[in-house]
């Protein structure tokens, strides 16, 4: 077992696996974009765990298999390692996907380089809390303000075209009304017998304000007509 061990000493697999490497060097100073940030955790991460659960701890939880076949002992132990990273990278990833997280720390870099980049001085509380809820409320008034007459001038151009469109149903109701009127008085000017003559007309004149013989229409039932005969 001790032979075992110096050889997994020498071979170096007690602190660094079979997929580990060492994080890349950054230059003092330099802005480290978030995301890559994330990465180097995750690498860090994956080495620590790898070093902590090395070939040396492995082979005393399985001393007797080590003994008997050391060469699957190895085996067993890189593929265990390796497909351990690529769980734990496949999870990282989907978490990376479901939260967006690469364009939201894309969008915090881009926050704090603005911040960074602007030369007026930040704002600062008052110490009068009037004004300074005031003065981060109206702005948003403003705007609420300036959506609702927008808003306001979009409807009023609608209801103006809505007004319009009546209008101009009007008028052609209009128009066709005096159409019709005029194709019935045509047709009715085609048809002599439809259009009374002025004797028919006199004597229709006649007729209607002549009394009757009997009474007034309302007498006109038929014991009265019996006893006018």
């Amino acid at each position: 077992m001790a032979a075992a061990r110096s050889v997994n000493a020498e071979s170096g697999r007690e602190e660094k696996g079979p997929e580990g490497s060492c994080p890349e060097s950054v230059t003092p100073g330099a802005t480290i974009p978030r995301v890559k940030l994330l990465d180097t955790l995750v690498d860090t991460f994956l080495q620590k765990l790898v070093a902590a659960g090395s070939f040396q701890r492995f082979t005393d939880c399985y001393e007797r298999l080590y003994q008997v076949q050391p060469g699957m002992t190895q085996r067993v132990y890189d593929k265990f390692v390796t497909q351990l990273q690529t769980s734990v990278r496949e999870e990282i990833s989907e978490i990376k996907a479901e939260g967006n997280l690469e364009a939201v720390l894309n969008s915090l870099d881009k926050i704090v380089q603005e911040g960074k980049d602007r030369t007026e001085p930040a704002w600062r509380p008052s110490g009068i809390p009037e004004e300074d809820v005031r003065s981060a409320l109206m702005p948003y008034f403003l705007q609420q303000r300036d959506a609702l007459q927008r808003r306001v001038h979009r409807q009023e151009a609608e209801n103006r075209q809505l007004a319009e469109a009546v209008r101009a149903g009007r008028g052609r109701v209009q128009e066709l009304q005096r159409e019709g009127k005029a194709r019935q008085q045509a047709w009715q000017v085609s048809v002599p017998g439809l259009v009374p003559s002025p004797g028919d007309r006199l004597l229709l004149l006649v007729r209607a304000s002549a009394p009757w013989p009997w009474g007034s229409p309302r007498d006109r039932s038929p014991g009265a007509l019996k006893r006018a005969h």
